[in-house]
């Protein structure tokens, strides 16, 4: 046999969280034809030596919704062994919608996944009304990887309720069915599944609540019966299950899920986001507990997990940073970085700002949560929890090597010391401020809640929270640190970190052609040279539409990454080939 691709001298994972073993692979027409010997000639032949040859990893939580309308790359994700995303996450998105609504859809998304609305403006081609149109529109377009959408909940209740939905007005029997005929026909079009967003902390940009977040019970459990007599499909909700309004709060909060995901009926797993928050440390032990009674009764729920901290990037060319509400440095807010950097290094300049509190951010007509505001008011604290990642980020760093610790030893307040470094690197130094899953200042809880049978690998946002976060790259954190560097604690093994990244993740799906090397199969593939895997610190960049901003994070040691039998990584550098496509479910 001639193949287009053929893979020698690689130790292939499976991802069926079996160990590598040495094995040529080859391709033909996009499809693994042969793991073994594989004696024929093939058109093009990587050496694999030295390196572990895995599935494509599949990436469950993504907002490139916008993005992807006019990006074929979807970087960060490509960068990180990604070969397919699914976008539509958190109830927010792009589809259905009426013309009237398209500037309601981008203040959402800006609010809630801090996306710039300019860059949304001028991006979003707007081709569509209907969620199959918007699939067909997205597939039109060449992409690096595969793809798949889920049908956000908050447009959905736009498009048929109106300015009933944007006022939080309860749905009518009628509102309901017409939502769940909608969410009908995008699962018959192929789209993977339905999802809900019910957080207080996330808001549109003109810090409204978003569309969905009080949905009630009956809203929910009525468009879930969409996914009834269907052969796919999965439901996604995140919720902080009433942190800011009181832990008494959390069991009925949780029995409005758990119903949303019996609704669904059993061949429709739920999943949701768990991490442990500061406010409540406890709660990811009750969401683990209601999770595991919830299964025990056959209701099949899940919990994306991330392998760090959820944290927030700070710096001058950030979302957010301490000093943002400083009337001084209000002043100057809207000016060059340059000349926000010079005016800083004034010594009149910074005396007087360090004197001054912040002012409140949180109010009316701003997405800004009120978290911000508890956080800058409490800069003591906040200060314990910033760390400088350096040109090798370390994001598991101990209370001793924060700016607070820094700054002691160094003589300066709390506020001196952040002031000092986010002016490094001629003001484009970024802090690191672990808001979530970081309270004992180490990882061990996270290990727990990966080590969970029903937890999945998740919550990377890619495409979203672009000027606070890069978690696109949490593959290769995943097998760098945990399988690898770890030293103040236990590690993964690498077989597992695959299995998640891969086959654990396409089971959940449903999708049954990728994430596991076998015969037959798609030709997702990472060449990984594990011993030189590594992760540089973020940057910011300035290459979305209207020139908006984002932050991106090259990594080392991907020798390839093939989507459908074509390089599109090679070397750690694009090659410009586009074989993504979206992936219709059911068809």
């Amino acid at each position: 046999m001639e193949y287009d691709l053929k893979i020698i001298n690689g130790t292939i994972f499976d991802g069926t969280g079996s160990w590598g073993y040495s094995a040529n692979l080859a391709i033909l027409n996009g499809t693994i034809v042969e793991i073994g010997v594989c004696h024929g000639s093939a058109q093009k032949t990587i050496d694999a030596k030295d390196a572990i040859v895995t599935p494509g990893f599949i990436d469950l939580h993504t907002h490139y919704d916008g993005q992807i309308t006019w990006d074929e790359e979807l970087r960060p994700s490509v960068n990180h062994g990604v070969t397919t995303a699914i976008l539509g996450n958190c109830g927010v998105g792009f589809a259905p919608v009426h013309e009237a609504d398209h500037d309601r859809l981008i203040r959402l998304m800006e609010g809630v996944e801090d996306i710039p609305g300019t860059a949304l403006a001028e991006g979003l081609t707007w081709n569509w009304n209907h969620f199959p149109e918007y699939m067909n529109a997205i597939d039109a377009l060449p992409h690096t990887i595969n793809f798949g959408v889920q049908i956000p909940h908050d447009p959905v209740r736009v498009f048929v309720m109106g300015e009933r939905a944007l006022a939080q007005e309860k749905a009518t029997e009628d509102d309901i069915v017409k939502m769940r005929n909608i969410v009908r026909a995008g699962l018959e079009a192929g789209a993977f599944g339905f999802t809900t967003g019910r957080s207080d902390v996330h808001r549109t940009a003109d810090g409204e609540w978003t569309p969905a977040s009080e949905s009630s019970l009956e809203e929910l459990v009525g468009i879930a019966k969409a996914f009834h007599r269907l052969n796919h499909g999965v439901l996604q909700a995140v919720s902080d299950f009433d942190m800011e309004r009181g832990s008494d709060k959390f069991d009925s909060e949780f029995d409005i899920v758990e119903a949303f995901a019996q609704a669904g009926g059993e061949n429709h797993p739920t999943s949701i986001s768990v991490m442990q928050r500061d406010f409540e440390p406890g709660q990811w032990l009750k969401i683990i507990d209601r999770v595991e009674k919830a299964n025990a009764k056959g209701i099949k729920i899940f919990m994306q997990v991330a392998p760090r901290a959820i944290g927030v990037m700070v710096g001058l060319q950030c979302t957010f940073h301490p000093f943002m509400g400083f009337p001084s440095y209000k002043k100057i807010s809207h000016l060059s970085l340059e000349y926000r950097v010079k005016k800083m290094h004034d010594p009149k300049f910074k005396t007087q700002i360090l004197k001054e509190n912040s002012e409140r951010l949180a109010v009316d007509g701003t997405s800004i949560p009120p978290i911000v505001d508890y956080f800058l008011q409490q800069i003591d604290t906040v200060s314990a929890k910033l760390f400088e990642l350096g040109e090798n980020p370390d994001y598991e760093q101990p209370i001793e090597k924060s700016i607070l610790y820094k700054g002691k030893a160094a003589g300066k307040s709390p506020l001196e010391s952040i002031y000092d470094a986010m002016l490094k690197q001629d003001g484009k130094a970024l802090l690191y401020f672990p808001i979530y899953n970081y309270t004992e200042f180490n990882y061990d809880n996270i290990l727990k809640m990966m080590n969970h049978p029903q937890s999945l690998s998740g919550l990377s946002d890619g495409g979203a929270h672009v000027g606070t976060i890069c978690d696109g790259s949490f593959p290769t954190y995943l097998l760098s640190y945990w399988t690898r560097d770890r030293k103040t604690g236990d590690k993964i093994p690498l077989k597992k970190a695959i299995h998640t990244l891969t086959k654990k993740n396409a089971d959940y799906l449903g999708i049954r052609d990728r994430g596991e090397l076998k015969t037959g199969m798609k030709a997702d593939i990472n060449i990984i040279d594990i011993a030189r895997l590594k992760l540089f610190s973020p940057e910011m960049v300035q290459d979305l539409p209207a020139g908006g901003q984002r932050l991106l994070q090259r990594a080392e040691g991907y020798r390839a990454t093939i989507v459908s039998g074509e390089i599109v990584i090679e070397n750690d550098e694009l090659t410009g080939q586009r074989p993504g496509r979206l992936i219709r479910m059911g068809k």
